[in-house]
């Protein structure tokens, strides 16, 4: 994948560089969904002279590219999550984690509404808000 980001980032213009890299690298290879300052804190150790800025920047970068898409699941903060395909998010609000949703399909509701509301739905973004199982557990006790 760091051809594919490589050739991505040059074409669009933008330099490549070992922090870009390490960022996308990151992120493409969890499924927390982290904020920036999650990621900035995991790669500060790897790149002490990289800043919470330049993690900013290049998200917005990956984005625009295409790689990531932003997560606005009622946070003070964005996540972010390197899959991208369509697929809705479930975040705990106790513990503040957020999961992926699959084996559902959505593409019947978001017909329906495109339907009945004569719109040409261009993107959606679903989220789900409630207590994960570990979270429960430990109210339970």
């Amino acid at each position: 994948m760091e051809v594919c980001i490589t050739s991505l980032l040059r074409d669009r213009g933008f330099k490549v560089t070992p922090q870009r890299l390490a960022i996308y690298n990151m992120l493409s290879s969890t499924k927390s969904h982290p904020n920036a300052e999650m990621i900035f804190n995991e790669l500060q150790a790897m790149y002490p002279t990289m800043s919470l800025a330049t993690v900013y920047k290049t998200m917005e970068i990956l984005k625009e590219i295409g790689l990531v898409q932003v997560l606005n699941a009622g946070e003070d903060s964005f996540r972010y999550d390197a899959v991208m395909t369509n697929h809705p998010h479930v975040r705990c609000t106790e513990c503040g984690q957020v999961e992926d949703v699959y084996d559902i399909n959505i593409d019947a509701f978001v017909n329906e509404v495109s339907q009945g509301t004569k719109y040409q739905i261009m993107g959606q973004q679903f989220y789900f808000h409630g207590i994960c199982p570990t979270c429960q557990r430990k109210n339970s006790n």
